[in-house]
């Protein structure tokens, strides 16, 4: 009967405004769907089809996890892999951090916080950017966040409406297309390579702007999966256009500290419109934290505290306070750092022997991307030989590139030097 009294109105609407609606519910009321009646509620079984995933939920694989999971399920079994395939440091956390973490618990209580973070953690990241960039951020403009992971969705949620179009270089992070996809918006990807020194360039935007409107751009420098660095006035020509066509500007700054030939540049140093994105997991040594911030234009503060409080309160208390401690690890971090750029080294002298060509500049992060081998077949298919043969595990190119990516791959360096030198070798076999 409840069925009947819900359904009857919307029947009589539909069979005089949509005829097909009302053919669907007529369907529904003839029996497609059994009704059990359990006292009070209601419970419908649908009989003709399984329920569904969401369809805003068909994104892409983040291969790079996926082969993680293979190769955490054979080191479990026994098997002694090296891991080049996902961006995470083998270094800890810095010692500050750790102490931090275990004076709070100490005295008992862990909680909520208010939606964009500590005060005091707000107040020492500007701060940083007063000391580090010479730009005058406000606190108020700070939010801290879940990860840059949540820094991104707050970012795409508060600037942009469903059906807009975000230009993102490709290759790229996969994770900006599959959220921006999952979120009812479009990833309008422009192809980077060795020839433009795998670097999106203002005329580039423009050009892909002028063909059809985008609403906004993401830049990432250093660049995961190249380590590329857009040069300092490249990224001003890209800021001051974007500021000109309307184009909200998000620069994604997670990979800044670990650049190995010129300082980093940040995009609030030529305007104070673009959104920056940045996390403690790289750095600072600090992924399994799920620490991150935004700095946002004071338009939009108001706007992602709201969205932040509504999916997940507060970052992690704990979190914020181990984070304000990394700030005072530098000389650790920076021993970290030397590791990674002897890794970086390594790599750009054995890549070449090795037969990897089109090798992106490895200016910063702690990635190399190339083109395989020749002789491999797909990155796909050497990347799972690799692991299961000779148990190194890298990431197939495709998870940053669907069209062009399965000639290429992302090695991680960010692991021991002796493990990098032992990874190379097995490879290197692998290949005879």
């Amino acid at each position: 009967m409840l069925l009947i009294q819900c359904v009857g109105p919307i029947l009589r609407l539909g069979k005089a405004s949509c005829p097909r609606a009302a053919s669907v519910v007529s369907a529904v009321l003839c029996g497609d769907y059994v009704a059990r009646t359990i006292h009070e509620e209601q419970h419908f079984v649908n009989e003709s089809r399984a329920m569904k995933a969401s369809l805003r939920s068909h994104v892409d694989p983040f291969r790079a996890m996926d082969i993680l999971s293979d190769a955490n399920r054979m080191i479990a079994r026994g098997d002694k892999v090296i891991s080049l395939a996902v961006g995470q440091p083998s270094a800890p956390a810095p010692q500050a951090v750790a102490e931090a973490a275990r004076e709070m618990l100490s005295h008992g209580r862990v909680a909520y916080t208010d939606a964009l973070g500590r005060w005091k953690l707000r107040e020492r990241i500007a701060q940083h950017y007063r000391e580090t960039y010479g730009c005058a951020v406000s606190p108020e403009q700070v939010m801290v966040t879940t990860g840059s992971s949540a820094g991104f969705n707050l970012a795409f949620l508060a600037a942009f409406d469903v059906g807009e179009r975000i230009a993102i270089a490709a290759p790229g992070y996969p994770a900006y297309r599959n959220i921006l996809k999952a979120l009812g918006l479009e990833p309008v990807e422009i192809e980077v390579s060795a020839d433009d020194g795998y670097i999106l360039t203002a005329e580039r935007l423009a050009a892909e702007h002028r063909a059809k409107p985008v609403h906004g751009v993401l830049i990432a420098s250093p660049s995961n999966p190249t380590g590329t660095v857009t040069p300092r006035e490249e990224l001003k020509r890209l800021v001051d256009f974007a500021d000109s066509a309307g184009i909200r500007f998000i620069s994604d700054e997670i990979y800044h500290g670990l650049v190995y030939s010129e300082r980093e540049t940040s995009a609030l140093e030529f305007s104070d419109s673009p959104i920056v994105v940045n996390s403690f997991s790289k750095y600072y040594c600090m992924t399994g934290w799920r620490i991150g911030w935004l700095v946002l234009p004071p338009s939009l503060v108001r706007a992602a505290e709201r969205i932040g409080q509504s999916l997940y309160i507060s970052a992690p208390d704990i979190s914020q306070i181990a984070a304000l401690a990394a700030f005072s690890a530098t000389d650790e971090l920076e021993t970290i750092k030397a590791g990674y750029r002897a890794n970086r080294d390594r790599l750009i002298e054995r890549l070449p022997q090795l037969g990897f060509s089109e090798i992106a500049p490895i200016d910063g992060a702690f990635y190399a991307y190339a083109a395989i081998p020749e002789g491999q077949g797909s990155a796909s298919e050497w990347s799972k030989r690799l692991l299961d043969e000779a148990h190194v595990a890298i990431t197939m190119g495709v998870d940053f590139d669907l069209r062009r990516g399965e000639r290429f791959a992302r090695l991680s360096y960010c692991c021991s030097e002796t493990e990098l030198t032992d990874a190379l070798d097995r490879i290197e076999q692998a290949l005879r």
